[in-house]
């Protein structure tokens, strides 16, 4: 599927995520995430930050810490995080393409965010890229006991919308998220090969 396709008559809802789907904060994420963590001693390298890439802040430290036998306060560390990330200038740019779709179908489908971000941060995403008043309803890490791989976020968004699951499209960036909307039984957009100029596959 790519963005200028028709999306088929059967699907009632489009459920975005929201870091590097609709918005190219990945970088700016990445930066955050080197300055709460360095201070506590874990390593992330760039390519186990983008396959981590929909997990929940907290689980992520807590994870890292873990693999590398450090002791510290997971949620103070992802607070840190976060705080950082909303305390940059700039946290990314509207991807055009994915953006474009959400536009397109707004007042024809249901429209919603499904993300493994806390609120707080999500929504200033959204803000910031001009985004929010697309999605009145927005599911975050707060909303769900289980982030990505687990389909939680995705089926909430669902159930908030008041649409099936198997009438639902997802779109997506990270291999955790694609499972996760395959996993709640909803057709699934990798919205990757649409950054490089190329044709999205479902």
């Amino acid at each position: 599927m790519s963005p200028e396709e028709p999306i088929p008559a059967e699907f009632e809802a489009l459920i975005f995520d929201c870091d590097g789907t609709l918005v190219d904060t990945m970088p700016a994420h990445y930066r955050a995430w080197r300055e709460a963590l360095d201070p506590v001693g874990i390593a992330l390298s760039e390519e186990r930050f983008y396959a981590l890439a929909g997990v929940p802040t907290r689980d992520i430290v807590e994870l890292l810490a873990r693999e590398q036998a450090v002791t510290c306060d997971a949620a103070a560390v992802a607070h840190e995080k976060d705080a950082r990330y909303l305390a940059l200038e700039e946290q990314g740019v509207p991807i055009a393409a994915v953006v474009a779709v959400a536009r397109r179908e707004l007042g024809r489908r249901k429209l919603a965010v499904a993300s493994g971000g806390k609120r707080e941060v999500v929504v200033a995403t959204l803000r910031a890229a001009g985004l929010a008043d697309l999605f009145p309803v927005v599911i975050t890490a707060e909303d769900v006991s289980r982030g990505k791989p687990a389909p939680d976020v995705f089926l909430v968004a669902a159930e908030r919308l008041g649409v099936r699951p198997a009438a639902c499209v997802v779109y997506e960036d990270a291999d955790l998220g694609v499972e996760a909307g395959r996993a709640a039984g909803m057709a699934v957009v990798d919205v990757r090969p649409w950054t490089h100029g190329v044709g999205a596959s479902t």
